[in-house]
């Protein structure tokens, strides 16, 4: 009795290690490779799978997108300017019997030949296009990257540069150039201000010459806006060549009056003209001396000495 009750648990223990040997579980995210005997017999879906101990070997591998860092690399442009450019790639396996048969190690075959990929596509690049166009550098990396790996059952869905290390001069450089455009806009940013107010002047100027009660509005403003600050100083503005134009009138009139010749006075015809030297001056008549001159209205006027 005891000798068929080892043999049974003999056998039980063999078959449940049997069991553990044979069961295999692949996840939902994975595809399982079945090799019997070395050969490849099939690819085995997600679920619980059954295989034969010490004569078939279940493979499984991730369908799942992987996410590879490309380290820096230390890449000459095109115009002769060393630069460190970092990256990252995104592929996932779309054939898993090829990822496991055609190469050893996927993600490093991957990050090998995307470093390469990097230094050689940039390379090509200078400087200015490396920094503007980084999309069309995306884009021509995972080409070159896909069409490699194609060949291994896997599929480069995305590669985006990372960073761009520039050397100090370089940064320098950069932004003393960067400063000088801004300057440049500025510049013509003001010209083009100070043409614009012009022809607004000179439109505000026209109005004021159609309608010179506007100019006197303006002086008004003017006077409120000064007295918002509450200065104890009132300036008020008045159109400076009118001021000149009025003074001159004013002074060639007062010149005028000073150097016209006083009307000479009137003598009888039989008496001698008295000398130069006894005549009053322009103007003037002596209190003594018996004349006329003419008021307002023009009509003579006796005086009596």
């Amino acid at each position: 009795m005891s000798a068929l009750t080892t043999v049974v648990v003999v056998v039980a223990v063999l078959v449940l290690l049997g069991l553990a040997l044979s069961v295999r579980i692949v996840q939902q995210y994975e595809q399982g490779v079945l090799f019997r005997l070395g050969r490849v017999v099939g690819v085995r879906e997600p679920g619980l799978r059954l295989i034969l101990p010490l004569i078939e070997v279940l493979r499984r591998v991730s369908l799942r997108i992987v996410t590879m860092p490309i380290q820096s690399q230390g890449i000459i442009t095109r115009d002769n300017v060393s630069v460190d450019v970092s990256a990252v790639a995104y592929y996932r396996v779309v054939d898993a019997t090829k990822a496991v048969v055609a190469i050893e190690n996927v993600a490093a075959a991957i990050n090998q030949i995307a470093q390469t990929t990097l230094r050689k596509v940039v390379g090509q690049h200078t400087l200015d296009q490396t920094l503007a166009e980084t999309d069309t550098i995306n884009v021509a990396i995972r080409e070159i990257l896909d069409g490699t790996t194609e060949a291994w059952g896997v599929v480069v869905t995305l590669v985006e540069l990372k960073d761009i290390q520039l050397p100090e001069t370089m940064k320098r450089a950069m932004a003393r150039q960067a400063e000088a455009e801004r300057e440049k806009r500025a510049k013509i940013i003001a010209a083009e201000g100070e043409s614009l107010a012009a022809d607004q002047l000179g439109a505000a100027s026209d109005v004021m010459m159609a309608h010179p009660l506007a100019l006197q509005l303006r002086n008004l403003q003017s006077l409120v806006e000064i007295g918002v600050d509450q200065n104890t100083t009132v300036v008020f503005p008045a159109p400076l060549m009118s001021t000149i134009q009025e003074l001159g009138a004013f002074l060639a009139r007062e010149q005028a009056a000073g150097t016209t010749p006083a009307q000479a006075s009137t003598t009888p015809a039989n008496e001698p003209a008295a000398p130069a030297s006894s005549r009053s001056p322009a103007g003037e008549l002596p209190a003594t001396e018996v004349g006329f001159n003419t008021d307002y209205n023009g009509s003579p006027v006796t005086r009596r000495g």
